[in-house]
């Protein structure tokens, strides 16, 4: 079944988690009973039908992109994985441009498979939107290697790069790198009491 989805992801160009990555994020879908969720970067609906299987049965995913034809596929998915068509809204659009409309507070996960170079702009987003103790994570965290090799300075590099160092900085995440596929960075936004 994901297979399918696999091979559509070959046709239109684009890049789907991994096996290793998806089953991380089933995993952190699953250990925050998580039952609203945001992902950037639908794609083919490889790295949705992970979630899915994570989340409560009662869960919702909210899945971004910019290409309509990317969440057609997507919906083909989800149908064979046997997905509820009401378990999955579908948002077309710029992410920086749907995510502002999303409730503050409200979800449990964001995960960010987007545009590379609004990593850092998403990362304000994502702590807008998730709830305290929620989790944010980041695909392609060591973006091919390159990451660590400060030689390399073209802007999507440059970006994740931006991305690492303040997410490990941040005083309020708990950060780790997770070193499956190319690279999940994963936060938990640490809970804290109003003042």
């Amino acid at each position: 079944m994901l297979a399918n989805a696999r091979a559509r992801a070959q046709e239109v160009g684009v890049a789907p988690i991994g096996p290793g990555g998806g089953a991380a994020l089933r995993f952190l879908a699953a250990i925050t009973e998580a039952r609203a969720v945001v992902e950037i970067g639908t794609g083919t609906g490889v790295s949705g039908v992970w979630l899915l299987r994570g989340m409560r049965p009662d869960g919702v995913l909210t899945t971004v992109d910019t290409e309509g034809e990317h969440q057609r596929l997507a919906k083909e998915a989800f149908t064979e994985a046997g997905i509820p068509s009401q378990r999955v809204r579908l948002i077309p659009g710029r992410a920086l441009e749907v995510l502002p409309r999303l409730t503050d507070g409200h979800y449990d996960l964001v995960f960010a498979d987007g545009d590379k170079e609004e990593y850092p702009a998403y990362l304000d987003e994502a702590l807008r939107l998730v709830k305290p103790g929620g989790i944010v994570a980041f695909d392609n965290a060591l973006w091919h290697d390159r990451v660590a090799d400060p030689a390399q300075r073209d802007g999507e590099t440059v970006a994740i790069r931006e991305l690492v160092r303040t997410v490990a900085e941040h005083d309020r995440l708990v950060p780790v790198l997770l070193p499956v596929g190319d690279g999940l960075l994963v936060a938990k936004k640490v809970w804290t009491p109003e003042t």
